[in-house]
């Protein structure tokens, strides 16, 4: 056999690498996994519910709201029988509230187009609201067993540390699909990505640990992108006020964004602080960040607010109140959540 029919189509690995590190990823996998609950069972129901909370949010953040959002909704019947407003409540804290919305559209898609069952396929799955590629095939791959690679910013690290080189667009699908292990495509896929959030991290990478060192290219060293942009620093305050009770038996005044607000519409939040001037400070402070803004957030008891019209929530009811996750973050802050 030529030198070049020995050749994957990865151009960087012979057909005798590829095996190793399949084989040297999975091993290592099934000793290393971490214990996560959407790992329990291959159900497509919280597959998909997983990979959907963990879209641009960490995984610490995730877990006690996938326990408490299945325990709300068990089934897809139930998510898609439910109030968009009790589901949004029950994403409250985990932000970029359209992923919720999308569910939502998608629960009511399975039951009624598909009589509650899931589509097996990568094609079919992304017919469905807010499920993309990387989604759909997740999806597919997991709970359905079809032979289709993902790519997200951890498979997409660890393949390009390996090749040594910047790969972008099709051509990053295109190696992932060449590596991916067919009889186990599942565990393979979620094998790359947990590597690539627990060891071929975005900096210092434990290389010394990484099942398939030996085959990596660059050791976690790569030429840096461009430089990211800057954070913003903006300073904002909010009027926490109360009445009819203490903190955990009163009422607490809420504001509701419009519904064609372009962020978060729909979410209840606190009313913003009339302007500042004179003496005085906040009841307490805290930090928030929003894309590239750095938020120093003023928490202000009982004081003026701007000019709005608005709600008091019992605190009672405070945990089914779709609340933005800077209100909840306030909120607990103050413990009332």
């Amino acid at each position: 056999m030529s030198v070049k029919a020995r050749q994957s189509t990865l151009g960087f690995f012979s057909v005798s690498q590829q095996r190793r590190f399949r084989k040297n990823i999975l091993t290592w996998y099934e000793a290393h996994a971490r214990d996560l609950p959407w790992r329990a069972n291959h159900d497509p129901y919280r597959v998909w519910l997983s990979e959907i909370m963990l879209q641009q949010t960490r995984v610490a953040a995730v877990i006690d709201h996938y326990q408490e959002f299945l325990r709300r909704f068990p089934t897809v019947e139930k998510l898609a029988s439910a109030r968009e407003a009790s589901v949004l409540a029950a994403w409250s804290g985990l932000g970029y509230y359209r992923r919720a919305r999308m569910l939502h559209a998608a629960a009511k898609v399975i039951v009624r187009e598909h009589a509650g069952q899931f589509p097996s396929t990568e094609n079919q799955l992304r017919t469905l609201p807010g499920i993309g590629r990387y989604t759909a095939a997740a999806i597919a791959s997991i709970a359905f067993g079809e032979p289709t690679a993902v790519v997200d910013g951890n498979v997409e690290r660890v393949l390009q540390r390996v090749a040594g080189k910047r790969l972008t667009g099709e051509e990053l699908w295109n190696h992932a699909n060449d590596l991916l292990h067919k009889n186990r495509p599942g565990d393979f896929n979620q094998a790359m990505m947990e590597l690539g959030a627990a060891v071929c991290t975005p900096r210092a990478p434990a290389c010394l640990t990484c099942p398939v060192v030996e085959l990596c290219a660059t050791h976690g060293e790569l030429a840096p992108k461009e430089k990211v942009t800057p954070q913003k620093k903006r300073e904002i305050h909010y009027a926490l006020n109360l009445r009819n009770g203490d903190r955990q038996n009163g009422e607490v005044f809420l504001v509701q964004r419009p519904g064609d607000a372009s962020l978060m519409p729909g979410m209840w939040e606190l009313p913003e602080r009339a302007a500042v001037n004179g003496p005085g400070k906040p009841s307490f402070a805290l930090r928030h960040s929003i894309t590239v803004t750095d938020y120093t957030v003023g928490v202000w008891r009982n004081a003026p607010a701007s000019l709005v019209s608005g709600k008091w929530i019992p605190a009672a009811r405070l945990g089914q109140v779709a609340l933005t996750g800077l209100a909840r973050k306030i909120l607990r802050k103050a413990e009332m959540l």
